[in-house]
């Protein structure tokens, strides 16, 4: 008996990174970093200005409510993995 493999395919996809009905862009690393821990996905980190950090990320349903969330002091996440993420920002901030 084959087993098939479960996982969706994603084929790749264009997503242009400066139109906002694709894509939902902050400047603030922490709310950055709770959506990636509620599995947002961070398409980008734009650098155009040398004094801040554009992070970009796929327009989902949602993504909205939880930054408000976030922002109204109401997002509950995980501690350890919220540290960890914003350690993985900086680090990518950093390295390039």
């Amino acid at each position: 008996m084959t087993r098939k493999d479960q996982r969706p395919s994603r084929e790749p996809q264009y997503i242009p990174l400066d139109d906002p009905s694709f894509v939902f862009t902050l400047y603030d690393l922490n709310c950055a970093a709770a959506l990636v821990c509620s599995g947002f996905e961070l398409l980008s980190v734009g650098r155009d200005n040398p004094r801040k950090c554009l992070f970009i990320f796929r327009k989902q349903d949602g993504i909205e409510e939880l930054c408000d969330l976030y922002w109204s002091d109401r997002l509950e996440i995980k501690a350890r993995a919220y540290a960890d993420t914003i350690k993985a920002l900086k680090n990518k901030l950093y390295s390039e």
